[in-house]
């Protein structure tokens, strides 16, 4: 299939080159209002949680405690930043975090051996302890692995956060200590608040490590 199929106005000399890249403007600049809008709306309505979230992770950190992060597909690439983000803070102090997807070997041997749906909870149970933060990332909230590892997480006594779109989905109905929802129904929008939520977690973390 060639591009031109895919876009036949693009290409067979009757479309308006101008109307087109009007069109494709307008639509970019009500995706940056409505993304901006959603994160807006997201901050002040979970203002005080953060708080709450960063004071308990900060105590944590201070304590010796770790981070470990983890989701699926793209809720796995913001662990990951996630995890970057506390490790190497700018300026800022670092604390350990680990995300459960960066090892294959590991990610791949329980998929295999035990099944995907354990695939954190199993690495929860081995390396996590009370005292530690576990950080679930999914865009729907019910992703089965991440809500079993939360669940492995707050059986061992660790601070559970839950970052959930939708309408929290079963995060919303666990053990979840501090959960974080972006009300949309749209992975993009939802991804992109996420992003901001755990932004802003880190910033209001590293605030309460400097002034403890």
């Amino acid at each position: 299939m060639s591009v031109e199929s895919l876009y036949p106005f693009l290409y067979d000399g009757a479309g308006d080159a101008a109307a087109v890249r009007e069109q494709a403007v307008r639509s970019t600049a009500h995706k940056a209002a409505e993304i901006l809008e959603l994160r807006k709306r997201v901050l002040a309505s979970s203002a005080a949680d953060l708080e709450r979230c960063a004071a308990s992770m900060a105590a944590a950190f201070a304590a010796g405690g770790r981070l470990f992060a983890f989701g699926n597909g793209g809720s796995s690439t913001d662990a990951q930043a996630l995890v970057r983000l506390f490790t190497r803070p700018h300026g800022g102090q670092a604390v350990p975090a680990v995300c459960l997807t960066d090892d294959v070997a590991i990610v791949t041997a329980l998929a295999n051996d035990v099944g995907f749906d354990n695939v954190f909870a199993r690495q929860v149970s081995a390396f996590a302890r009370a005292g530690d933060v576990a950080v679930g990332v999914s865009t729907s909230g019910g992703s089965e692995n991440v809500v079993r590892a939360l669940d492995a997480a707050s059986r061992l006594g660790a601070i559970t956060v839950g970052l959930a779109g939708y309408d929290g989905g079963a995060m919303a109905g666990g053990t979840v200590d501090h959960l974080f929802v972006v009300p949309s129904d749209s992975v993009h929008r939802i991804q992109e608040a996420q992003t901001t939520l755990y932004h802003v977690l880190w910033t209001l973390t590293q605030e309460a490590l400097a002034s403890s």
